[in-house]
């Protein structure tokens, strides 16, 4: 297995790192889940504009209202604060609301971040790596990170740290299953979050951690703040990437809790890592393996991570993820 060159987590001084996957130091298909781009020629879907419901909600809205850019569905406005107008409005022609694509209480998606709990000092650094150039995506068919820089160009200094404010106020709690499986369903990518297809056709999980909706409709179709996700990991990673994040391998990195805490919710500046993400974990530290990521945060992970393999990186997500940070601290 090849040696790391120096890479990040997420802006996080996290004790974790990626190999060069291939060769050729492509981005890891699995964390990214780029889709596949339609046939020429096909058709678009006549729209749906009959109401959709989802558990637990007495609202209805359409497909079109659920993803107004400028306007998004709300289905449980009483899950979190009053959203600010950026937050649930964006601002026009280049921001689109906050709440679209990280949802009204920040859990977010797979394809995205997740961004509640977030310190604010750190919500607004990152935003300006945005705005600034420093952050960007290793991978340039990932759409929203270009949107992401766009956002933050868009936005006014108050209007960021309004933002921060907001999601900084709602603490981060559980979202992400972690499972191990030998076997996982095939899939494919939907807009970047990965689907399982129609059938019980399975495969080998290889080294990956596959990330999918509980339920896909309510996430991929509704975008249900309340419906979260499960992550695939291969069987034993959740023990090798704990002796890893607690020990630091003998010398290949350094404790997570460092830096992160010692469970791994936060440290002052510095943000909680544990319960997020495990596809998002591994993007961002690839993308500052490539330099396409880098800055006040990232210039500090990069001696952490400078010798973890490929299958620390798996080991180590699927850890962190499989953590339950409290529902309330």
């Amino acid at each position: 297995m090849r040696a790391l060159v120096p890479l990040i987590v997420l802006g996080i001084a996290s004790g974790v790192g990626i190999t060069q996957l291939t060769a050729a130091g492509e981005p890891p298909s699995w964390a990214y889940a780029i889709p596949a781009p339609a046939p020429p020629g096909a058709p678009a879907a006549a729209p749906d504009t009959s109401p959709k419901q989802i558990p637990g909600s007495t609202l209805s809205f359409t497909r079109q209202q659920i993803s107004d850019g400028f306007g998004p569905a709300d289905w449980f406005p009483g899950d979190h604060p009053t959203m600010p107008d950026v937050v649930a409005h964006g601002k026009r022609p280049d921001a689109r609301a906050c709440g679209l694509c990280h949802y009204p209480n920040g859990k977010g998606r797979q394809e995205n971040a997740g961004v509640s709990g977030l310190p604010v000092s750190y919500f607004i650094q990152q935003m300006n790596d945005f705005r600034s150039g420093v952050r960007k995506s290793a991978e340039p068919r990932k759409t929203n990170t270009n949107l992401m820089i766009t956002i933050a160009k868009a936005l006014t200094p108050e209007e960021i740290k309004t933002t921060a404010d907001y999601f900084g106020a709602m603490k981060w709690t559980p979202w992400v299953r972690v499972v191990e499986a030998a076997t996982v369903p095939k899939m494919e990518s939907r807009g970047g979050i990965w689907v399982p297809l129609d059938g019980a056709a399975k495969e080998p999980i290889g080294v990956r951690i596959m990330e999918t909706p509980e339920n896909s409709e309510r996430t991929e179709i509704l975008r249900d703040p309340r419906s979260g996700f499960i992550a695939y990991a291969p069987p034993g990673s959740i023990k090798k990437g704990e002796t890893l994040v607690k020990t630091g391998g003998s010398g290949r990195t350094e404790a997570c809790g460092v830096c992160h805490g010692a469970d791994l919710t936060g440290l002052g500046p510095v943000p909680g890592i544990a319960g997020r993400s495990p596809s998002y974990l591994a993007r961002q530290m690839f993308d500052m393996q490539t330099g396409a990521r880098h800055g006040e945060w990232a210039d500090l992970m990069k001696p952490v991570v400078a010798r973890l393999t490929e299958e620390d990186l798996v080991d180590i997500c699927a850890y962190v993820s499989s953590l339950m940070p409290p529902t309330q601290r």
